[in-house]
């Protein structure tokens, strides 16, 4: 397995692939569902021009686990990428590079030989509750964290590990109960960082995954040594550190016949979703916010410093453009709701669907076959749902409270209530969250207004007037929602390509393509729902623990 720094990519300007053509690229965007594949066109707009998708398991164990088999991922990969050269007169020797826009925070343990240990554990992963208390929770605290080992992080990395699903602890839990397993470990990587070393054979990390682990030292760029010591990680098994627009190396022999693409293509380190679907809504500048409803849902928006609240868990992380932060506030089930709506509240019972159709395994097929039966049904239900409110913690949550024993509730419910106002009483929920995630980062920072909206709950305009009205803020949508991360690893090619001088001003590139304006009307409703949503997690926070803890 090759290790070493990433190679230099051409000088900025300059176009390497020839004259005034079109410069073809593909971008793999690698979720917790399901992988995308898309075909890339860079010339004055970054043009999708084909796409393909392939849904994979994630296996929910007994207390929390969440794991993925990484074979999968790449099965999905060399499918998905067959079936988009069959729908384009391109062929794979005219792709001039590949990358990936991916789930974060997973844990790949590799061997020498690059081979997986055992299944990667998903950034969902909450098993590690022992570890988390073990290694940060002892002595006099500030925020349930030891305050002597809370500044350290603070000093180094301007966050600090404290969720249960933080990487470091599921590198601890492996340590601690698969301990063979954890012998062999030549490498500690993350989602994309494995699929970068099965196309090049080199393991690296990108500044963003790195910074994601919590180790990384933001004033060195580089892995904090202090850290590392204190958790108790071996230095040698963390990858050299990359830019996300630096070249890892040409796809190997093996990994181009199993794949499909031409040997030699350049691979570039890319980012992960939380980094490169901001740029590909058009939200890079400074000042920027931009929401994204997918699996997962979360408010970021673009700072040039660092900034933190510990009692929100909210932070300025590393994104993509050097110099610049993301300061991200997440939730864990967003879109996921709307798939358990369709399991458990439309699918079996209603008649949601205009036609029969298989939308088992994508979430994307999900959102698209729900919004006909939403914009129908669910928009001639008056906002507020009648009263009822729903908690969209379906997996537990982190941002503005840490609790993995929350849970998912409908609040209110009367013998008026039906189905209807159920479904869309979701549709708020995850929307009210959405604002509370905004209020809390106004509360440090500028926020901007419009917001632009992206992910597949984009898709839906009765969704995206919702956000409008439940959050005071013009939304903007753009072209394609759902693909925002892959445009995001194409600009990032364009950078490493030489084909744009830097991402700052993507958003020239990325009109929006509607506007939704807050109604004061339904505000006024909201407003009085909103403030009763915020306190439900509080005054149930003991019943959850008792049931879930």
């Amino acid at each position: 397995m090759e290790s070493g720094k990433a190679e230099d990519r051409p000088p900025k300007g300059e176009r390497p692939w020839g004259g005034n053509e079109m410069t073809y690229v593909v971008a793999y965007d690698i979720g917790t569902t399901g992988v995308k594949t898309c075909l890339f066109g860079l010339g004055e707009r970054i043009e999708l021009l084909a796409s393909a998708q392939e849904g994979y398991g994630l296996r929910l164990l007994e207390g929390g686990g969440a794991e993925q088999d990484p074979e999968a991922w790449w099965q999905a990969m060399g499918r998905t990428t067959g079936e988009l050269f069959a729908r384009t007169e391109i062929t794979p020797e005219q792709v001039a590079g590949l990358s990936f826009c991916s789930q974060m925070q997973g844990l790949v343990l590799v061997d020498r030989e690059g081979r997986s240990l055992r299944p990667a554990m998903s950034y969902m992963d909450q098993r590690a509750g022992a570890e988390l208390k073990k290694g940060l929770a002892h002595g006099p605290r500030i925020a349930g964290a030891n305050v002597f080992k809370l500044l350290r992080c603070l000093r180094a990395t301007g966050a600090v590990p404290s969720s249960v699903k933080d990487p470091v602890w599921k590198y601890k839990w492996v340590q601690a109960h698969e301990p063979e397993n954890f012998r062999r470990v030549d490498k500690w990587l993350d989602v994309k960082e494995y699929l970068l070393l099965r196309c090049t054979g080199r393991a690296v990390m990108t500044q963003d995954s790195a910074y994601a682990t919590l180790l990384y030292d933001t004033r060195r760029e580089d892995w904090s040594g202090e850290l590392c010591r204190m958790f108790g990680v071996e230095p040698d098994h963390l990858a050299p550190i990359i830019q996300s627009t630096d070249r890892v190396g040409g796809l190997t022999d093996r990994a181009a016949a199993e794949l499909g693409l031409a040997p030699g293509t350049p691979v570039f380190g890319g980012g992960g979703d939380a980094s490169l679907i901001g740029i590909g809504a058009g939200a890079a500048a400074v000042g920027s916010t931009h929401i994204y409803c997918g699996t997962s849902g979360w408010v970021s928006t673009v700072t040039d410093r660092q900034l933190v609240d510990v009692n929100a868990m909210i932070a300025a992380i590393v994104g993509a453009q050097r110099g610049r932060f993301n300061y991200f506030a997440e939730m864990e089930t967003a879109g996921k709701c709307l798939e358990w709506v369709k399991d458990h509240l439309a699918l079996d019972e209603i008649g949601v669907y205009l036609e029969k159709r298989d939308v088992t395994g994508s979430q994307e097929a999900v959102y698209a076959s729900l919004y006909d039966y939403l914009t129908e049904t669910v928009e001639r239900v008056p906002p507020g749902s009648g009263g009822v409110l729903f908690t969209p913690w379906l997996h537990g949550n982190r941002c503005p409270f840490e609790d993995p024993a929350a849970a998912g509730m409908f609040f209110n419910i009367r013998l008026n209530t039906g189905k209807s106002e159920l479904i869309r009483a979701v549709l708020e929920g995850v929307c009210f969250h959405l604002r509370w995630m905004l209020e809390c980062q106004a509360g440090k920072t500028a926020t901007s207004d419009p917001v632009r909206f992206v992910g597949g709950g984009a898709l839906s305009p009765v969704t995206a007037q919702i956000l409008a009205d439940v959050t005071g803020r013009t939304v903007e949508t753009v072209a394609s929602p759902q693909n925002a991360g892959s445009v995001g690893a194409a600009a990032v090619m364009a950078v490493g390509l030489g084909l744009l001088p830097d991402l700052e001003g993507v958003g020239t590139l990325i009109p929006p393509e509607r506007v939704f304006r807050p109604n004061g009307d339904a505000q006024a409703v909201y407003e009085r729902s909103f403030a009763v949503f915020r306190r439900l997690y509080r005054a149930n926070r003991d019943h959850f623990r008792a049931l879930n803890g």
